[in-house]
């Protein structure tokens, strides 16, 4: 068995979400907490808050991720970006602690061409800051990889561990390991030894038990593209045969699964998601 969802719409109100993803077939589920294209967010109605508590409960499923919106930016040298970037990255947390969602995926930004040294830097002072503000929390921060694309800070392993290594409370951060993304920065996913390789070395820098989430995302571009373009499962470049090796890894198989792969005539979520379940045998 595995343990895979997709991102949901919380529109109309957040406790809906829930009801989406039991509709497309979800065990886990990820969201935005709020509009995913704004600085501003309003605050959650306790009531709110509440209704999605009973609704996760009654469902089942889990566990929730929620995933940081597009504009903040940890790494940039605008210094209003960055306050900017810090307050929504506390809030965030925030409201993962009303929601009891356990775990918030934020990518790490890029450095604008101040250099991925600086970049780093600048993420490593927004976590310590944010993770302070937000003050004592079950909540987790999940990092996520990026694809190797221009002014990328979080690209490879050992970029998330000079990250991890700058952090107070490193026991509140953790790793989210984005297919797609290894994949385009360089980590080969078509072979069980490309799978073993690339697992491997995130033990070996970081410990298998700091990755918590996995997103599930074939990738359009090629190997070592640095293209950040998600495509449905095993009709991208890493392909059906390499899902699955990464399907039948066994640290894998234990975690929750998310795809954030398209909904278009070729296959919806629910479709996906059934293909996932199709390549790990269960």
């Amino acid at each position: 068995m595995v343990l895979v969802g997709c991102h949901v719409s919380i529109a109309g109100s957040i406790d809906l979400a829930v009801g989406r993803a039991l509709d497309a077939g979800c065990d886990t589920f990820q969201i935005f907490s709020r509009n995913p294209r704004g600085w501003r967010a309003k605050d959650l109605d306790p009531g709110i808050a509440d209704a999605f508590r009973a609704a996760v409960s009654a469902s089942g499923l889990g566990p929730v991720v929620d995933h940081m919106p597009y504009l903040p930016n940890p790494a940039s040298p605008d210094a209003e970006i960055a306050e900017k970037s810090v307050a929504a990255l506390t809030g965030e947390l925030r409201r993962c602690g009303l929601l009891g969602i356990p775990y918030l995926v934020t990518h790490l930004g890029h450095h604008r061409g101040a250099g991925v040294e600086a970049g780093q830097e600048r993420v490593i002072a927004a976590i310590n800051r944010a993770l302070a503000d937000a003050g004592e929390s079950d909540v987790m921060l999940l990092l996520e990889n990026t694809a190797g694309e221009k002014n990328s800070v979080g690209t490879t392993v050992a970029d998330l561990r000079r990250i991890l290594d700058g952090v107070d409370a490193e026991g509140r951060v953790g790793i989210c390991f984005d297919t797609c993304h290894a994949f385009a920065a360089g980590y080969d996913l078509r072979t069980a030894e490309g799978v073993d390789a690339a697992l491997g070395e995130l033990d070996d820098r970081i410990g298998l038990s700091r990755l918590r989430v996995v997103h599930l995302n074939d990738c359009k571009g090629a190997l070592g593209s640095g293209l950040d373009r998600h495509e449905h499962i095993g009709l991208g470049f890493i392909g059906e045969e390499g899902f699955r090796h990464i399907l039948r890894h066994p640290v894998v198989r234990s975690l929750p699964l998310i795809c954030e792969t398209p909904v278009d005539e070729r296959r919806d979520d629910t479709g996906n998601i059934a293909k996932v379940r199709e390549l790990a045998g269960t």
